[in-house]
């Protein structure tokens, strides 16, 4: 693992959403939704959850986002990344440390979420940072807003 030189953890703001869209389209096969990962999708999501969010930034420029909020009774992140050539550099940890910890400072005692099957990347991260795979219960979905298509990078 590299060393994480000149990057800070910080509690992600609505300021920060076009570079965390630049990062978001930097990465190749994310997931962006139209509604939901809007800047007022991303708006409302952290005036919701405010302080629970963490973005990672290097010489003015976000190299790394995660999206956290919760229920009252569990928490979740979303659209965990780190751009390409900043990670192996313990940037991912930090950015769940930070969420965990806010998190915590909630009451919030339990936290999931959901990565793709085919992301090899991001579900080794999660194997080795500790995260427990459930293979005990089934995930649903149910589209209420059509509209909130998802598109992927190329």
């Amino acid at each position: 693992m590299k060393q994480n030189v000149g990057v800070s953890v910080r509690a992600m703001v609505p300021g920060d959403y076009d570079g965390l869209r630049s990062l978001w389209m930097s990465i190749r096969g994310f997931g962006i939704r139209s509604i939901d990962d809007s800047r007022e999708g991303v708006g409302r999501f952290l005036a919701r959850n405010p302080g629970l969010s963490a973005v990672a930034e290097y010489d003015g420029q976000i190299v790394g986002g995660i999206l956290c909020g919760h229920d009252g009774r569990r928490g979740c992140l979303y659209h965990v990344c780190v751009r390409e050539d900043f990670r192996r550099m313990g940037i991912g940890t930090e950015m769940v440390v930070f969420c965990m910890r806010a998190l915590r400072s909630e009451q919030i005692n339990k936290v999931s979420l959901i990565a793709f099957t085919r992301n090899d990347i991001g579900n080794a991260f999660w194997n080795r940072i500790g995260w427990t795979k459930r293979c005990d219960l089934n995930y649903y979905d149910f589209t209420l807003n059509e509209k909130n298509i998802t598109a992927f990078n190329k």
